[in-house]
């Protein structure tokens, strides 16, 4: 602190204890900096160390002797799921380094060989905005010098062209100043992959279920010999440059007071044991009602129920989901219980199927009420559709419960029908919830069609001992679920985004996100 034209001599005991206080006070804000810095520096730490291990233990599968024990499907999958997570790896680890890394660290990355000659060429120039020099006192007007040229490598299905970017040199005649237009930024720094190519490999691996040693295959054909190494690369740090999209998408989810949830099981393949093991693929999306369209998809080595509690963490509303074991200790901590109507039609339906049973179609006959004033309410406000599922719905509802208990009467415990009507009468809270608020969905159907396109290329997913590449295939596959269901083709989201998340700012990312996405191109 200084003080002019006053010495400490003439300063009487309050000022001198409100320097003390004051200085006392920076003095507080400076260590709480340092501690701040030094928990930053112990997490980045941290951080390298476990994926500097995580790399180590990838790198032994994929040269380890254990590779050669697994059939040739399995290899190829192994391979090119480990070669994504290594590459995930060393661009996370490049995100955590405190700064750039050095030309004499890039000087020994392998050259890149040149693209083919016969590829179709498209010149794309970057000149500065100016051709005056902007030297301070100059002005003199810029003479062009030479150029640099960098080819990237651009897929339309079926083609492949080249990306010329010519750069011109600009050179003041006067005080020699050099001016050149930047280098566009790219989701993949230096690499020779377009947005557009980038995004043919994500959508065909994660939306078209192809893995990438047949993309592989089919690139060939369209005359580029692409490594699966290469494109598992791509695949590796593509997924860490979207996260924080999907991050975004995931708050966006969590902001809603309807909620739907499920799982399905997907097989993930352990290398240390060649045995695949029983993973779960969690889904998570707004109410049907809601006016967002997303979902978010998490990838958990287990069906345990900590894992929808950490997705959900602190949000308070009503999950409609079946009556797995694991959404339960949510509903002691403040989450309401919506449930599932479908499910229990399906018990009944079943039933019928398999014995004709009437207490079974009489059943089925309530439901089926249920659903017809429910296709009428289905366009209505949540306040309008409240007050006909009130005077319609319930009761129909409450004849259904009164008619279900007199019949669980006469059935022997441990039949088909007891199990039937148990189902419905233990959970009959939660699967009549609807009826007292608008915009609760009866079903749970909403989510299980965001689940249905997973399952059908489940027998394509085998993944690495570690969740890496789930949890990657998850949050792709977010962001493209979530475009088709906002109408979007996927292939033109994705490109647009991988082209301007690299210069979009942090605070402006949900721009990106599919129901707020507006495309600055046209997709040929």
């Amino acid at each position: 602190m200084v003080v002019a034209h006053q010495s400490l001599e003439n300063l009487n005991a309050q000022e001198l204890r409100e320097m003390v206080t004051e200085l006392m006070g920076q003095v507080g804000e400076n260590a709480k900096t340092i501690v701040s810095k030094d928990r930053e520096i112990l997490y980045r730490q941290t951080k390298i160390d476990q994926l500097t291990h995580e790399m180590a233990v990838l790198k032994r599968w994929k040269f380890g002797r254990s590779r050669e024990q697994l059939d040739q499907a399995q290899a190829s999958l192994l391979d090119e799921t480990i070669d994504a997570d290594i590459a995930a790896i060393e661009q996370e680890l490049e995100n955590l380094a405190p700064t750039p890394r050095l030309d004499t660290d890039t000087r020994k990355q392998p050259k890149r060989a040149a693209l083919p000659p016969e590829l179709p060429r498209v010149e794309m120039h970057h000149e500065p905005e100016s051709t005056s020099c902007t030297t301070p006192g100059c002005g003199c007007i810029l003479r062009r010098i030479g150029e640099d040229i960098s080819e990237k490598l651009d897929y339309t299905p079926g083609l492949f062209t080249v990306e010329r970017h010519i750069r011109g040199k600009w050179a003041c005649g006067k005080c020699q100043t050099l001016t050149q237009a930047p280098v566009p930024a790219q989701i993949i720094d230096k690499g020779m992959a377009t947005s557009g190519l980038l995004a043919q490999v994500l959508v065909a691996k994660y939306a078209d279920h192809l893995p990438l040693y047949r993309q592989e295959t089919i690139f060939a054909r369209a005359g580029m010999a692409l490594p699966r190494s290469t494109l598992a690369q791509w695949v590796g740090v593509c997924g860490v440059q979207l996260q924080p999209l999907v991050d975004a998408l995931k708050d966006e989810i969590l902001s809603h007071a309807v909620l739907h949830a499920d799982e399905t099981p997907v097989a993930m393949l352990k290398p240390g044991n060649k045995k695949t093991h029983r993973a779960y693929l969690w889904a998570y999306a707004p109410g049907a009602f809601e006016a967002l369209k997303a979902v978010v998809y998490d990838f958990c080595e287990s069906r345990a129920g900590e894992h929808a509690r950490t997705f959900l963490g602190d949000w308070k509303g009503a999950l409609v989901c079946d009556d797995f074991a694991g959404y339960k200790q949510s509903f002691t901590l403040g989450i309401t219980e919506a449930g599932c109507l479908a499910h229990s039609r399906r018990k009944f339906f079943d039933l019928h199927v398999s014995n004709k049973s009437q207490i079974a179609g009489q059943a089925l006959t309530y439901i089926g009420q249920l659903y017809e004033i429910e296709r009428e309410v289905k366009s209505l406000s949540a306040e309008e559709r409240q007050e006909i599922r009130q005077t319609r719905s319930k009761p129909v509802t409450d004849a259904m419960h009164e008619w279900m208990q007199l019949q669980r009467q006469k059935i022997t415990d441990g039949s088909a029908t007891a199990k039937a009507l148990d189902y419905s009468l233990r959970r009959w809270g939660a699967l009549t919830r609807f009826l007292d608020d608008g915009q609760l969905p009866i079903d749970n159907n909403w989510i299980e069609n965001q689940i249905r396109p997973i399952a059908i290329g489940r027998g394509n997913w085998l993944f690495a001992g570690s969740l890496r590449a789930g949890q990657r295939a998850a949050a792709v596959m977010s962001l493209i679920q979530s475009a088709k269901l906002n109408g979007h083709d996927p292939y033109a989201y994705m490109k647009d985004v991988l082209s301007r998340l690299p210069t979009q700012r942090a605070s402006q990312v949900g721009e990106l996100l599919p129901h707020r996405w507006q495309p600055t191109f046209t997709v040929a």
